[in-house]
């Protein structure tokens, strides 16, 4: 009995100086978008000593994702899991902005140390392969295909030594064809303290989570050195990004269908002239819909994990940018504070109980702005036929005052090769066409070699205000070997979607910088959607259809030939017990029945 009261005392202990421990931090805020979206961001962030992290001393930042870093000598890392298509017309400007949001599918980049570029590729592919059976995901296939060496679109954003910077290598692969699921998931659950039994993370449902109209999952490793001197720690940061359909996700699990809203409650435009009476041209709800965190997530969230701030006081785990006027109902032992500005407000959560948050449905007066993106981007295919097609990306400046730089970065698979002589660059809807050198700034081009490696090519782009950019070029279709086909060789090959890269002031060049005693600027990311080509493809039956007919005819020849050489033929007359005579007279008689049962019907005719 003492010894268990013992046990418990030094779990007590424990836990109470986890607890206190500002190495740990998770937050979560909701935003409410328009018609009827919800915005939710988890961050979750671990820290530890730069040397803590050397010696495997390991406490927030998982051992089994530390000793693969090192292993493989990466001194920064940045993985993306995501889905679905981000609407910024709808919806604004990416959350965080877009820095740690992904291509869809999977991303990975990453900083390795190395001497050469044969070993930092060689630990790279490590690297590569680690991640796979950690993450439950298929980035072993990065090959030397899918991997690019970015110049201009990414720099680190850890603090690096200027003696390091000389060895650190940049390597970038995508994986656009993998499907995001819950496999991806649970391993990253797994890396949190909590492993998502409390805290906000108990939020996370794989059902709700991949029901998202867009989601993305990042990981980032990188090496931070504090301005005051102190010493290097290694901070580890999580981050899920969901948009919910709120009514979709207000549909019981076990009844999912939707059902139409019954006429009586539907609001009708009656400003459209050609509207008949018994019809009825809906509009969309002017009031803020009622929702809460079970209806959304499923479940309300399980308490705190280890929310504490750096003098060890509860932190504000959740907060919700909504206006003040909004009605919103928690759970009793949760604290509430409200900002000056009148758009949100932050809650403090219960250390054991559950918390549950209720918004009721209400006519708002004015609704929380929205931040508008500072670059729309699209991309799609051009052209027709099996040979040859073209690219157009679309790239407008909403701004109606300063123009804006970025950096273009597309990753080409070796068999979609472009013809750089086709590239142009001009303003739509201009009556004098601009020079490409107006508005491309420089480029960097690297030829992709058949089964080597892929296309790379980044651009420095500028944009005038309120400009739209149109930006093509050609290429051709290679014809694969047919074992180079996936199964579903009919539906087309995935292609990476282009990562913008939008530059600042101070970093306007693109070019990476190798001064690390300063943390670098904030970076702005943005990604189009991944495209679908579709490729010279053979008729996969006619092997089939060879097959089954030289199979056939080896069967009847071989059998014949088979028969011949195995059959031992031998004479009537040496079978033992086999009379002749015997047989000849058995026929003999059967034919004379047999006549006689003719001819003697014909004459019972004749006599009749």
């Amino acid at each position: 009995m003492k010894t268990l009261q013992s046990l418990l005392l030094i779990s007590l202990v424990f836990l109470w100086t986890v607890a206190a421990d500002p190495d740990y931090d998770e937050n979560l805020l909701l935003q409410p978008l328009s018609p009827s979206s919800l915005l939710a961001s988890f961050n979750f962030r671990s820290n530890s000593s730069l040397i803590n992290f050397e010696q495997q001393h390991f406490k927030y930042i998982p051992r089994s994702l530390g000793q693969i870093l090192q292993h493989a000598k990466t001194r920064e890392l940045h993985l993306r899991f995501s889905s679905g298509r981000w609407d910024a017309e709808s919806w604004g400007a990416r959350p965080r902005g877009g820095a740690k949001e992904g291509g869809t599918g999977v991303e990975l980049w990453a900083w390795v140390e190395a001497d050469t570029d044969q070993e930092a590729f060689a630990k790279w592919i490590t690297l590569n392969n680690a991640l796979s059976g950690l993450f439950c995901a298929s980035l072993n296939f990065i090959d030397s295909t899918r991997t690019t060496r970015p110049v201009m679109t990414f720099e680190p954003s850890g603090d690096h030594s200027s003696t390091s910077s000389s060895t650190l290598h940049l390597l970038h692969g995508s994986l656009p064809r993998e499907v995001v699921c819950t496999e991806n998931l649970t391993p990253f659950l797994k890396l949190l303290p909590c492993k998502g039994k409390a805290g906000i993370s108990s939020l996370l449902d794989g059902h709700k989570l991949f029901d998202a109209s867009w989601q993305s999952m990042a990981i980032d490793v990188r090496p931070v050195c504090p301005s005051d001197g102190s010493d290097c720690i290694i901070e580890m940061e999580q981050s899920v990004d969901m948009v919910l359909d709120i009514e979709r996700s207000k549909r019981p699990r076990d009844n999912p269908i939707p059902r139409p809203v019954p006429h009586g409650d539907l609001i009708c435009d009656q400003t459209k002239p050609y509207a008949p009476d018994d019809a009825c041209y809906p509009l969309d709800s002017v009031s803020a819909q009622s929702w809460s965190l079970t209806e959304v997530f499923g479940r309300p969230i399980r308490g705190s994990c280890l929310a504490t701030d750096a003098k060890g006081k509860a932190s504000e785990s959740l907060c919700l940018n909504v206006p003040h006027e909004r009605e919103v109902q928690v759970s009793e032992g949760a604290s509430q504070r409200k900002d000056e500005a009148g758009h949100s407000r932050c809650f403090i959560l219960p250390p054991s109980e559950s918390f549950e948050m209720i918004l009721p449905q209400q006519d708002l007066q004015k609704t929380s702005p929205v931040v508008q993106p500072s670059l729309y981007a699209s991309r799609s295919f051009t052209g027709h036929g099996q040979e040859r097609g073209g690219v157009q990306s679309l790239l407008t400046n909403p701004s109606s005052t300063s123009a804006i730089e970025f950096v273009y970065f597309e990753s080409l698979p070796w068999f979609m090769k472009p013809y750089l002589h086709t590239l142009k660059a001009q303003i739509s809807h201009q009556p004098s066409p601009s020079a490409k050198s107006d508005i491309i700034k420089s480029i960097y081009y690297r030829p992709a070699l058949d089964r080597r490696r892929g296309t790379q090519l980044e651009l420095l782009i500028s944009v005038p205000p309120a400009s739209t950019v149109v930006l093509t070029y050609d290429f051709d279709k290679a014809i694969l070997r047919y074992t180079e086909y996936p199964p579903d060789a009919n539906r087309g090959f995935d292609i990476a979607p282009a990562v913008i890269r939008l530059l600042t002031a101070s970093n306007s060049t693109g070019r990476s910088s190798s001064s690390t005693t300063a943390s670098p600027a904030k970076a702005f990311y943005l990604r189009t959607t991944s495209l679908l080509l579709p490729l010279p493809t053979p008729d996969f039956s006619m092997p089939y259809n060879v097959i089954i007919l030289t199979s056939t005819v080896m069967a009847l020849a071989f059998g014949g030939i088979f028969n011949l050489l195995v059959r031992r033929f031998v004479g009537a007359d040496e079978v033992e017990g086999y009379d002749l005579g015997e047989i000849k007279a058995r026929i003999r008689a059967r034919v004379l029945s047999l006549r006689d049962r003719i001819w003697g019907g014909d004459r019972e005719k004749k006599v009749q």
